[in-house]
C-alpha cells in the first residue's frame, strides 16, 4: 500500500511539472478552469473564483445535506441566527433581530419555546418582502419535505419529537398537525414549541438547513407545499433530483444565483437590495476542477484566488509566493460504513449478488467476521503517514476528538493473519472456499477516501487468490443518491457535526433512524435505546455512560473502519481577506460576504 500511495503522489508531481494529461488535454481545454482569461479578469478585485472538486447535489434547502450543498445555499438563504465567529456555542441574529436567550424572554416554559423577532426590511431575490408568516411556513415546510436520508431528522426531533415523519415507510398518525402546532405566529413574532428540552436546539437552527428561510408565495407558485396540513403528505419525500427548489432559489442572502452548469461551475452575484452591509465581492465563482496539477496552476498563476488542497498536495504550496494557507481541525470523521443489506436491484457494485464466487450475497456484510476481517485489513499507521503525513487524527469511533465524552475505545490491529481467519470463519466456511467478488467505490477526487479504498481492496485481496475487489469512483452528487439506495456494499463518507454534541455523531453512525446507520441496515436494539435516550439526558453522568456504552458496542459489534478524522488547509492567495475559521465548516465551505481583495 505504502508503494502505490508513493507512486500514485508521484505521478500527481509529474503532472504539475508536465501540465495535463494528454488524454485530457482536449477535454480540460472546455473546462473554466483552464479558460484564457483576460487581464480585467485576473486578480480583480471584486471577484472571488474557488477551485473545488465537489459537485452540486440540490439548492433545495429541505433535502441538502452535503458540504457541497450546504455551501451554495447559505450563500443564497438566510437563518435566522448563526455562529459567532469561529465559536460553537454562541450566536448572532441574522434574520431574527436578536438571539434568543433566558435573559432576554426568547427561550421560556423551562426550555420548551424559542420566540424569534423577526427583522423588518428584508427583501428576497425575487422581490418579495419578508414577514413572520414566511419564517413559520419555511420551518414547517422544511419538516413536511423530510426527504429520505435527508437534514430535517434534528428539527422534526427537536419540535415534533420523532425523527422522521414516516415509519416502516408509511407516514405517522397525526405526523402534520403535530408540525403545524409546533410553529406559531403571534404578530411580527414566530414561537416554537418543543415537547421536551434540546439543549442543541439553536445551533440546529444556525446550522442545519432546518432554519433557513423562504419565501412561502414564491415556494407555492413553484410546486411547493401549500401550507395546509391536509395536503401535507403529496409533498413528502420527493425523490431525488425532483424537488420543486432543485435548480431555483431566492433567498435573502447577499448572493443569488447567477449561473449553474453542473459539474462546470456555480456564479454567486451580489444582491444590490441586500438588507445588511454590501459586502466588496461582486461575482463569487465556483469552478468544478478535480485534477490538482491544474488546481494547483490556477492557484500558482492567480487564475483562482483559493484551491481546495489536499494534504498529500499540502507540501507543494506551503512556499508558493503570494499563498496563504490556514489549518483548521474539524470536528469531522471519514468511515467505512459496511451495508449488511444490499439492494440488488440493477446493481453494478455485487457482481452475480451470489455466493458463487463471482459476486457476494445482499448479506454479506451481515456476517460479523466479514466485517472484522475487512477491520483488520486496514492499516491505520501507515496510512495516516503516507496518505497524511501523519497530520491527521485517526479516530476509534464517530466520536470525534474534540467532542463531550470522547473515549479511545480498542480497535482492530492491522494483522492479514488474523483477518484471513476471520474470513475462513465467515458464512461457514464458504467464502474462503469458493472466493467473491465486489467493488468498493468512492466519491470522485477525495484522495484520502481513493487510497483507504485501494488499501483495504489491496490486503483482502491478498488474502486469497478468489477475493477479487474493485475500486470505482463516482461524482457526489451521485454517490449520495446511490448510498441512500443501499447500492453500495461498503461506502465511504464523512460526517461533519450539525451540531457539537456526541449525539450528533453516534446516532448518525449507529441508530437504525441515523443518517449513516439507516442506510447500513444495522439494528442493534441496545444501540436504538440509548441513541434516544443520551438525546435528551440532561445529566452529564449520566450522558457519559451512555456514549461512552455506545463507543464500545462500535468496537464489538464491528459496525464499520473508522478512516480519519481531517485536518483542512484553507489555501488563498494571499491578497484575499476576511476568513474565519470554524470547525463545524469544512474545505468546501467559503461564506462569500465575509471576503474582501
Amino acid at each position: 500500500m505504502r508503494k502505490l500511495v508513493m507512486l500514485l503522489l508521484a505521478f500527481s508531481l509529474l503532472l504539475a511539472a508536465c501540465g495535463e494529461k494528454p488524454e485530457m488535454k482536449k477535454k480540460a481545454e472546455k473546462t473554466p478552469a483552464t479558460e484564457t482569461k483576460t487581464a480585467a479578469q485576473v486578480g480583480s478585485n471584486d471577484k472571488f473564483i474557488l477551485e473545488s472538486y465537489g459537485t452540486l447535489r440540490t439548492l433545495d434547502p429541505a433535502c441538502g445535506y452535503d458540504s457541497v450543498s450546504h455551501m451554495r445555499i447559505m450563500n443564497i438563504y438566510e437563518p435566522l441566527i448563526f455562529f459567532d465567529g469561529s465559536a460553537t456555542d454562541k450566536f448572532i441574529p441574522v434574520l431574527a433581530t436578536e438571539v434568543p436567550s433566558l435573559e432576554n424572554g426568547g427561550i421560556s416554559d423551562g426550555g420548551k419555546t424559542y420566540t424569534f423577532k423577526i427583522r423588518k426590511g428584508v427583501k428576497f431575490h425575487k422581490g418579495g418582502e419578508l414577514t413572520a408568516e414566511d419564517v413559520a411556513y419555511s420551518i414547517k415546510r422544511h419538516m413536511v419535505v423530510d426527504q429520505e436520508g435527508g437534514p430535517m431528522w434534528m428539527m422534526l426531533e427537536a419540535l415534533v419529537g420523532v425523527p422522521s415523519t414516516r415509519k416502516d415507510g408509511k407516514i405517522r398518525e397525526g405526523v402534520f398537525e403535530k408540525i403545524d402546532k409546533a410553529v406559531e405566529v403571534k404578530g411580527d413574532e414566530v414561537v416554537m414549541h418543543l415537547p421536551k428540552p434540546f439543549p442543541p436546539f439553536l445551533a440546529v437552527l444556525a446550522y442545519s438547513y432546518g432554519g433557513i428561510i423562504m419565501d412561502k408565495e414564491w415556494c407555492v407558485e413553484n410546486g411547493c407545499w401549500d401550507g395546509t396540513v391536509e395536503n401535507a403528505a403529496k409533498y413528502n419525500n420527493p425523490a431525488f433530483g425532483s424537488e420543486p427548489l432543485h435548480k431555483i432559489e431566492n433567498g435573502t442572502a447577499p448572493y443569488y444565483m447567477l449561473k449553474w452548469e453542473p459539474s462546470v461551475e456555480f456564479i454567486f452575484e451580489r444582491f444590490d437590495d441586500y438588507w445588511g452591509p454590501k459586502p466588496a465581492i461582486k461575482t463569487g465563482i465556483v469552478r468544478y476542477n478535480q485534477e490538482w496539477s491544474s488546481r494547483k496552476l490556477a492557484l500558482q498563476n492567480g487564475d483562482a484566488d483559493r484551491v481546495l488542497v489536499d494534504p498529500q498536495y499540502l507540501a507543494e504550496v506551503e512556499n508558493m509566493p503570494g499563498v496563504t494557507i490556514h489549518p483548521v481541525p474539524q470536528l469531522s470523521v471519514t468511515g467505512a460504513i459496511f451495508c449488511q443489506k444490499i439492494n440488488p436491484e440493477a446493481n453494478p457494485n455485487i457482481g452475480s449478488g451470489k455466493l458463487d464466487g463471482k459476486g457476494i450475497p445482499v448479506d454479506f456484510f451481515s456476517d460479523i467476521h466479514v466485517r472484522k476481517a475487512f477491520l483488520h485489513a486496514f492499516d491505520r499507521k501507515t496510512y495516516a503517514k503516507d496518505v497524511w503525513n501523519d497530520q491527521v487524527v485517526m479516530p476509534t469511533s464517530p466520536n470525534a476528538k474534540g467532542l463531550p465524552y470522547y473515549k479511545q475505545v480498542p480497535v482492530y490491529e492491522f494483522d492479514l493473519e488474523k483477518a484471513a481467519e476471520e474470513m475462513k470463519q465467515a458464512f461457514g466456511g464458504q467464502i474462503w472456499e469458493k472466493g467473491f467478488k465486489m467493488v468498493i467505490t468512492h466519491n470522485t477526487g477525495n484522495d484520502q477516501r481513493e487510497a483507504a479504498a485501494h488499501m483495504l481492496a489491496e490486503n483482502i485481496m491478498s488474502l486469497n487468490p478468489k477475493f477479487n475487489i474493485e475500486v470505482r469512483n463516482m461524482d457526489w452528487k451521485d454517490y449520495v443518491v446511490a448510498y441512500r439506495k443501499y447500492q453500495f456494499p461498503m461506502f465511504i463518507i464523512g460526517w461533519g457535526a450539525d451540531f457539537p454534541d456526541p449525539d450528533n455523531f453516534m446516532f448518525t453512525f449507529m441508530s437504525s433512524d441515523g443518517v449513516y446507520g439507516k442506510f447500513s441496515a444495522y439494528k442493534n436494539e441496545e444501540v436504538d435505546r440509548l441513541c434516544k435516550e443520551g438525546r435528551f439526558e440532561v445529566d452529564p453522568a449520566k450522558r457519559k455512560d451512555i456514549y461512552e456504552r455506545l463507543q464500545d458496542i462500535w468496537y464489538e459489534d464491528a459496525v464499520g473502519c473508522m478512516v480519519y478524522q481531517k485536518v483542512d488547509h484553507f489555501t488563498y492567495r494571499d491578497n484575499v481577506k476576511g476568513f474565519v475559521p470554524h470547525p463545524m465548516l469544512d474545505h468546501e465551505w467559503e461564506s462569500l460576504k465575509l471576503l474582501s481583495k
